[in-house]
């Protein structure tokens, strides 16, 4: 759910079609992802650690397929070096919390939400110019509420992974509703 940009500059019809395709993918994977994730979330098996640090790692790609995007466009990409540094090294979190019991994995997981929303909410201010963004921006506060959710149900006996392929999803939806926004904006339309 995270990428940042530094200042709106509004970006050719092109980058909106690249990221429009991108957040396509976001979303099919996301639900793909969750609807995975519910099937083996009562339990923290090899399975679900590979669906946990698999999340943070697309998270990664996604940020690097958006810095080619970005880079012929002109457009700012350092926020993009920051969403791909905070899910590499959630994704090695993960990796270590995974064998310490499902409270490490939502924490791990809650603190990423947390930033990555934070980053997520800044992109959004930031693309507002190509259209499709409000929702980016909802979803970013979303993430930043949710992280923080994640770990305060660590510290509790229902400590349960089942929330994280809730969130997932409705991540998922909120790049859909930004992929339709983008192409019915034209990659010009505010919000």
């Amino acid at each position: 759910m995270n990428t940042l940009a530094e200042t709106a500059i509004p970006a050719p019809t092109a980058a909106a079609a690249a990221l429009r395709k991108l957040y396509f993918l976001r979303f099919a994977f996301a639900a793909v992802w969750a609807a995975l994730l519910f099937t083996t979330a009562d339990t923290l098996g090899t399975l679900t650690a590979v669906l946990l640090v698999a999340y943070p790692l697309f998270d990664v790609g996604c940020a690097v397929a958006d810095l080619r995007s970005a880079r012929p466009e002109g457009r700012p990409v350092r926020g993009l070096y920051v969403n791909a540094a905070l899910s590499t090294l959630t994704a090695a979190g993960l990796a270590v919390a995974a064998t310490s019991g499902i409270p490490a994995v939502l924490r791990v997981w809650g603190a990423w939400a947390i930033t990555a929303g934070l980053v997520q909410l800044a992109v959004g201010v930031a693309r507002r110019g190509l259209g499709g963004q409000w929702a980016m921006i909802a979803s970013g506060g979303i993430s930043t509420l949710a992280g923080a959710s994640f770990v305060a149900q660590a510290g509790g006996a229902d400590a349960s992974l089942s929330a994280l392929g809730g969130y997932a999803f409705l991540g998922g939806v909120f790049f859909l509703v930004s992929a339709l926004r983008l192409g019915r904006a034209g990659g010009g339309a505010k919000g």
